[in-house]
């Protein structure tokens, strides 16, 4: 990386506008950046800083970036720093811009711009800048994957503090690990010791609840076992405690399986006296049973005697019942015939009453042949039916006639009639439609001039309204500033009394043998006190905060008042001079006149509608009278030929009717007669047959009778049953005959007649000796029960904890993996000898490189008398490993750095900074840092070591290389031509370059 020049406006103690040529300053390979105290030459290296990375090193950089701005730069000055430079290859060119409050272009009071960036790059091709970025979070990006360093490692890199690097050398070793860990970016390593030990934590609490887990089921199984099992007292987490309840539980099941075998045998015992039991209660329930079954069967014996008599009746009627069967198809012949000749008879009674008397005395015959003759009249009517329908059509459509000239007259009348006031209709709706379009169109022009009146409007409110507000932000605005003032002078006044004390302020952190901050010597003869006075930093900042503050509150209230300004001059603008009543008076003039013409419009649609449906009506009656003055043309024809046809059909049917009112009637007279006639006839022959029928079923049923040996049919009739008698005698018959085998064959059976000799059976001492069998076998079967579900729970929840014990035999090895590498990493374990944890381990590495390079460096700048080692040694009680010790050559000891005296402290620290920008160039990629900065220090050498250590910076000028070295020492002035001066002044301070060549110049 190689600073090729620097531009500077209103940053920092400059008030205007700076240029640096590094490219100039650069030639002599060393330049010296001198100045008074407080002139700015930080302030140059701040610049660098922020020009990269956006943002100033350690506790300068405050807020947003307000603070960088110039407090001696006008007021519509921006700060800006723009740096080129070459990295990687590559010309660039950083422009930043940090946020200010520039004055307002109108009006009064100021506004915050926001912080802007730019990034170019120069094309050696085309010989002109191409614009890369504007994004304040690209540019940074690209800066630092192109540097390979954050802005802490660029600030201790190539910004050299070497007051912090003379504090490193007598820092123990947690400040050196801080520092180390920032440059080096060793938080990763941190991040491992952390995630094992969290890792431990959580494996440690996996083993735990799988512990408990394991306690809990070693509980259950002791439940199960009884309380007969021994728990373990080892708690969860500790080793052996698996093995302790698998062994308990192993105890418990074989405890549980020989518990079970004595079961098994106790309930195989019960079970056989149950058994012999049950037997000799089944032989006398036997016993009883047949004894109760002969006892029964004598009992309906001497019954079914007492019952005998009927039996032997009921046998007898069943017998008569049998012949009685044989005259019955005869008795049924005979009643159907009874019956048929009655129906028959009646009938014919029925039919001979609807004729007149003269066929009173008619037969079958007789009756058939008038039939005959009346259908043969009623034939010859046929073709005078057809007539009379003709002529019933002929006179209906006549009628039809009549009625459509009656409605075709009516239609012309009214036709006519609205046809006649016509023109009139159409003129009357084309005025309304007219009417209508010129207030639509006066509608449409007032609502233009709406929108425009209602704005003007609503501006004269807002003008009348914003008008008040106008003075009162004025007036908080001026008590802003009023305040702010006063709060300045008082801050003012703190600063000036603080700096009139300064001297006290830094003597009282001087220490014997320790360098001064501001000149570097180590005796402090005559420091200065602090008189009762005396006022501190934290007076002035509180002091300067609530001027800020203030400040603050008077830029917001200024804000406030310039939007407030320029509301008012918009609503002034669009209201113009017309107060806010005039103007709602013409707005309200202007809605009325809009809302009558809209009004007056709205029935332009509803009379274009009612025109055009008039229109349509017009054409339809018009079409209407055309087709009545058709029709009536047509019907006077028509009519006459209905006329002539209706004539004859009327003289035909006049000597068919006869002395009735129509052939209908006639015919309807002729049907009637030939059906009572045909039914009639039917009648008196049916009742013919079924006489005769009925008068061979009774000799039939005579002779039937006779031979089934009764002597009459009544008596035959007499002795049948129907069925339902009959199944029930047949049924009450099977009963006895069934119920006197039964008794019989009871009575007959030799185990029961054998039984019937014995005694009375004894069932209840039998049921109780085996009630008492079985509950022995259900108390044995529950013992059994009970001592296999405890063998059963007992080896689940042993293959439970078995299975928990294989899961946690992989978890608690990595437990205690994580345990050793975490106890290792954190310098807990007893194989850490050191005591070193993994991110002190990684520093004391980088340590010792940085040691190593720094010591190339060192040797040359003490004439070879000290060399910087890394040392590993506990210091105290703490941790090893960020150890820092010096080599004295000439006495051959080693010894802390912190032993050093002003002056070798300050070029060993100065070897240590330049081996460690060394390293973390390494460490960052190898980029090439060809612009280097040394700050302070150089005044507490002397003249020897002055010149060595000048050599050692001469020698870093090797391929192109520069150094700045920032000083006031008025020695290095003379050694050191090429020169960059900060000049102070009442205006803020001014950069000055004085190259080596003009230098020269000036000497010849």
């Amino acid at each position: 990386m190689r600073l090729h020049r620097l531009d500077i406006t209103a940053f920092g103690p400059f008030g205007g506008a700076q240029s640096v040529d590094f490219d100039e300053l650069s030639v002599a390979g060393l330049f010296l950046l001198h100045g008074p105290t407080g002139a700015g030459k930080t302030s140059v290296l701040d610049a660098v800083c922020y020009a990269l990375y956006g943002s100033v090193p350690g506790a300068r950089q405050s807020g947003q970036g307000l603070t960088l701005r110039s407090d001696h730069a006008a007021p519509g000055t921006r700060t800006e720093v723009r740096l080129e430079l070459t990295v990687a290859g590559r010309r660039l060119e950083v422009t930043r811009q940090p946020p200010w409050e520039r004055p307002k272009k109108r009006g009064s009071g100021s506004t915050l711009d926001k912080a802007q960036s730019w990034l170019r790059e120069y094309d050696a091709q085309t010989g002109a800048w191409k614009d890369l970025s504007r994004s304040h979070q690209e540019i940074g990006e690209e800066i630092t994957q192109l540097l390979g360093m954050s802005r802490e490692q660029f600030c201790q890199v190539v910004l050299l503090p070497q007051g912090d690097f003379a504090r490193f050398l007598r820092a123990d070793a947690e400040a050196r690990g801080r520092l180390l860990g920032r440059l080096f970016d060793t938080h990763r390593f941190a991040e491992v010791e952390k995630r094992l030990a969290e890792r431990r934590r959580a494996t440690e609490a996996q083993v735990r609840d799988g512990d408990t887990e394991l306690l809990a089921d070693a509980h259950r199984m002791q439940q199960a076992a009884g309380d007969a099992m021994a728990l373990p007292d080892a708690a969860p987490g500790e080793p052996g405690l698996a093995d302790a309840v698998m062994s308990a539980a192993a105890v418990a099941r074989s405890t549980a399986r020989e518990q079970l075998t004595i079961a098994h045998s106790r309930l195989t015992a019960a079970e056989s006296a149950q058994a012999a039991a049950e037997r000799a209660l089944a032989d006398v329930r036997e016993v009883a049973r047949l004894q109760q079954r002969f006892g029964e069967a004598q009992q309906r014996a001497a019954l079914m005697e007492e019952r005998s008599e009927g039996y032997r009746q009921a046998l007898a009627r069943m017998e008569r019942a049998r012949k009685a069967e044989a005259v019955a198809p005869a008795l049924e012949l005979r009643e159907a015939a009874d019956a048929e000749h009655r129906r028959a008879d009646a009938a014919r009674a029925r039919t001979r009453a609807l004729l007149p008397d003269t066929y009173a005395d008619a037969g079958a015959a007789g009756l058939a042949s008038a039939a005959r003759r009346a259908a043969e009249e009623l034939g010859g009517l046929e073709s005078a039916r057809r007539a009379e329908q003709r002529l019933a059509d002929l006179v209906a459509e006549r009628a039809g006639l009549d009625r459509q000239e009656r409605a075709d007259d009516d239609v012309l009348r009214e036709a006519d009639d609205w046809l006649a006031g016509w023109e009139a209709t159409r003129a009357g709706l084309q005025a309304r439609i007219d009417s209508a379009q010129e207030a639509a169109t006066r509608a449409e022009q007032l609502g233009v001039q709406r929108e425009p009146a209602q704005k003007r409007l609503g501006a004269a409110r807002m003008r009348d309204q914003l008008a008040g507000d106008t003075d009162t932000a004025a007036e908080q605005v001026r008590l802003a500033q009023a305040d702010a003032l006063a709060l300045k002078a008082r801050w003012l006044d703190v600063k000036e009394q603080r700096l009139n004390g300064i001297a006290a302020e830094l003597a009282a952190q001087l220490t014997d043998g320790e360098p001064c901050a501001v000149c570097g010597a180590t005796e402090h003869p005559a420091p200065a006190r602090k008189d009762a006075g005396h006022v501190g930093r934290e007076a002035e900042e509180r002091a300067l905060a609530a001027y800020q503050q203030a400040e603050e509150r008077h830029s917001e209230q200024e804000q406030r008042l310039g939007v407030v300004r320029e509301a008012l001059a918009a609503a002034t603008a669009e209201a113009g001079d017309a107060s806010t009543e005039q103007l709602a008076a013409a707005a309200d003039e202007l809605e009325r006149l809009y809302a009558q013409a809209r009004h007056a419009a709205s029935v332009l649609h509803p009379a274009h509608e009612e025109l055009r449906r008039a229109e349509q009506e017009h054409e339809r009656r018009t079409a209407v009278r055309q087709q009545a003055a058709v029709r009536a043309a047509s019907r006077v024809g028509h009519r006459d030929r209905l006329d002539r046809e209706r004539a004859v059909l009327e003289e035909e049917l006049a000597q068919a009717r006869g002395a009735l009112d129509s052939v209908a009637a006639r015919a309807d007279q002729l049907e009637r007669q030939v059906r009572l006639l045909t039914d009639a006839a039917d009648a008196a022959r049916v009742a013919e047959d079924t006489a005769q029928r009925l008068k061979d079923a009774d000799a039939r049923l005579a002779d039937a009778a006779f031979r089934a040996g009764f002597d009459t049919p009544q008596a035959a009739a007499e002795a049948l049953l129907d069925d339902a008698a009959h199944r029930d005698l047949q049924r009450r018959l099977d009963d006895w005959q069934s119920q006197e085998a039964a008794v019989r064959a009871v009575l007959a059976e030799p185990d029961t007649a054998a039984a019937a000799q014995q005694p009375p059976a004894d069932l209840a001492s039998a049921e109780q000796a085996a009630a008492l069998a079985a509950q022995r076998v259900r108390d044995a079967a529950s013992a059994r029960d009970a001592a296999a579900r405890r063998c059963a729970d007992l080896d689940r929840l042993s293959a439970r904890a078995a299975v928990s014990v294989r899961r946690l035999a992989p978890l608690r090895e990595e437990y205690d993996r994580v345990a050793r590498l975490a106890s290792l990493t954190a310098g807990t374990s007893a194989d850490n000898e050191r005591k070193m944890r993994l991110e002190s381990y990684v520093l004391a590495a980088r340590l010792e490189q940085v040691a190593a390079a720094a010591t190339v460096r060192l040797l040359r700048m003490s004439s070879g008398r000290y060399t910087l080692v890394h040392s590993d040694d506990r210091a105290g009680r703490g941790r090893s490993g960020l150890g820092l010790h010096v080599v004295d050559a000439w006495t051959g000891r080693e010894r802390d750095t912190a032993t050093l005296s002003g002056g070798e402290t300050f070029f060993a620290s100065l070897a240590l900074a330049l081996g460690l920008a060394d390293v973390v160039t390494d460490e960052a990629g190898g980029v090439r840092l060809d612009t280097l900065f040394i700050d302070e220090g150089f005044g507490s050498l002397d003249d020897q070591t002055l010149d060595e250590v000048l050599d050692v910076l001469d020698s870093l000028r090797e391929r192109d290389r520069s150094v700045g070295i920032v000083s006031h020492v008025a020695d290095l002035r003379r050694r050191i031509h090429a020169q960059l001066e900060v000049v102070k002044g009442r205006a803020g301070s001014a950069l000055k370059v004085r190259s080596a060549a003009q230098r020269a110049a000036r000497q010849g």
